[in-house]
C-alpha cells in the first residue's frame, strides 16, 4: 500500500525514460542512474533502495500494463533491466520495426534456438532457412543484413557465428516462449528465471543457467541437484 501511495517524482520519470530509450540496461548502469536521477531532482537517495525505486515506478504504470523487469545475463550472470509491456505479444511488439519476411526469419530462428541442446543456433543453419520462408524467399546476403540488424536492437547475440537470445529478448518475451515452447522451456530452478543457455539434470529434468550453476555448485566437493539430490553430472 505504501508502494501504491508513492508519488512519481520526476527522478522516476527520468529513471523510466532513460531505460525505455536504451531498451535494456545494464544492473551497475541502472544503480548509477538511479543515483543520478535522485540527486539531480534533490530526492532521498539511498544505494540499497533501488528495487524499492522500481517498484514505486512499476505501481504507476500497472494501468497502463507495463512493468520493469529484472533478469539476469545467462552469459555471465549480471543483473539487467528492461521496460515491459504485458499485453503485446512478440509478434506485434516487433512488427512496427521489422517487415513480415524479418519476423519469419527471426521466428524460425527463434525455433532452432530454444529447441537446440545448448541455446545456440549456428549462422549457417539459420540462413539456409533463409530461402525456405513462407512470406518469400530471403537471399542469404540479405539475411546476413537482418541477422546483424536483430543483434544491433538487441534480440539476438551472436559469437564466433553462434547466434543466441539477447537478454532483452529473454526478458521482454517471457511469457511468449513459456507459452509457445511449453514441452522445452524451462526456468531456471535457481534464480527461477527463463532458462534458454542452461545445464539440466539428467535425473529430474530441471535446469539451470551456467552462472547459476557456478554459483551454486562453488565450494562442494561433489555437486548433487539441489531437486533431486541425484549426482549432477554435467561439466561445472
Amino acid at each position: 500500500n505504501t508502494v501504491m501511495a508513492a508519488q512519481m517524482t520526476n527522478a522516476h520519470r527520468r529513471f523510466l525514460q532513460v531505460l525505455m530509450s536504451n531498451g535494456i540496461t545494464e544492473g551497475s548502469e541502472a544503480r548509477k542512474l538511479h543515483q543520478h536521477c535522485c540527486e539531480t531532482d534533490k530526492v532521498y537517495y539511498a544505494h540499497d533502495k533501488l528495487d524499492d525505486f522500481i517498484r514505486t515506478i512499476n505501481s504507476h504504470l500497472q494501468p497502463l500494463f507495463m512493468q520493469i523487469r529484472k533478469g539476469i545475463s545467462e552469459d555471465d550472470g549480471r543483473a539487467h533491466y528492461a521496460v515491459v509491456n504485458l499485453v503485446e505479444t512478440e509478434v506485434t511488439k516487433m512488427a512496427s520495426d521489422y517487415t513480415e519476411i524479418e519476423l519469419e526469419l527471426f521466428r524460425k530462428t527463434m525455433d532452432l534456438i530454444i529447441l537446440s541442446e545448448n541455446g545456440f543456433a549456428s549462422s549457417t543453419d539459420i540462413l539456409n532457412l533463409a530461402d525456405q520462408l513462407k512470406t518469400k524467399k530471403m537471399k542469404k546476403k540479405e539475411a546476413e543484413q537482418v541477422l546483424k540488424v536483430f543483434v544491433e536492437d538487441k534480440w539476438l547475440s551472436e559469437k564466433n557465428g553462434e547466434y543466441t537470445l539477447h537478454t532483452r529478448c529473454i526478458i521482454e518475451m517471457e511469457q511468449y516462449i513459456l507459452s509457445n515452447y511449453q514441452d522445452v522451456a524451462r526456468k531456471c530452478n535457481i534464480c527461477h528465471s527463463l532458462a534458454i543457455q542452461s545445464q539440466v539434470c539428467e535425473s529430474c529434468g530441471i535446469g539451470m543457467h551456467l552462472p547459476c550453476v557456478r554459483k551454486y555448485f562453488r565450494g562442494q566437493t561433489e555437486p548433487r541437484c539441489p531437486k533431486c539430490n541425484e549426482f549432477w553430472s554435467c561439466d561445472i
